[in-house]
């Protein structure tokens, strides 16, 4: 069984580390940026199995260093944790949910309801396009 919590943030980053930057030290996974968001992790049997950190401006809320163990990936783990965080953001007041996606994982966030903005970028060797969703209040509903 799969469960999700709310985590302090450097235990994000061993995972951070392994799956997204595997040539850093696990010092270099600590962003500023870190003390005022939320971060999340998914656990089986005690351990953490993926992690996504949570920024929140204004309505708008950006994900960032999302990582799944490699070796459980497509079991629907990154799902769970995607809409973990979309529930989070819009119980907190959120409009949009956004992040700087990954060529490698747009498909990923597509098939889970994310819009492309053409907003591409590369940064420290890898390329990214904003991928955004724009998220339906409860409370606005006719």
């Amino acid at each position: 069984m799969i469960t999700i919590e709310q985590i302090r943030p450097e235990l994000t980053w061993r995972l951070r580390q392994r799956v997204l930057y595997p040539g850093s030290k696990l010092y270099e996974m600590e962003m500023e940026e870190d003390n005022h968001g939320y971060h999340f992790a998914a656990f089986r049997d005690n351990d953490i199995i993926a992690v996504v950190s949570l920024f929140k401006d204004d309505d708008n809320w950006q994900f960032r260093k999302f990582a799944v163990d490699p070796s459980l990936q497509k079991m629907g783990i990154g799902k769970a944790m995607l809409q973990y965080i979309t529930n989070f953001a819009m119980e907190g007041g959120g409009a949009r949910l956004w992040c700087n996606a990954r060529d490698t994982a747009i498909g990923f966030y597509l098939k889970h309801g994310f819009k492309h903005t053409g907003q591409l970028f590369s940064k420290n060797g890898f390329n990214y396009e904003i991928l955004e969703k724009h998220l339906a209040h409860q409370g606005n509903l006719p």
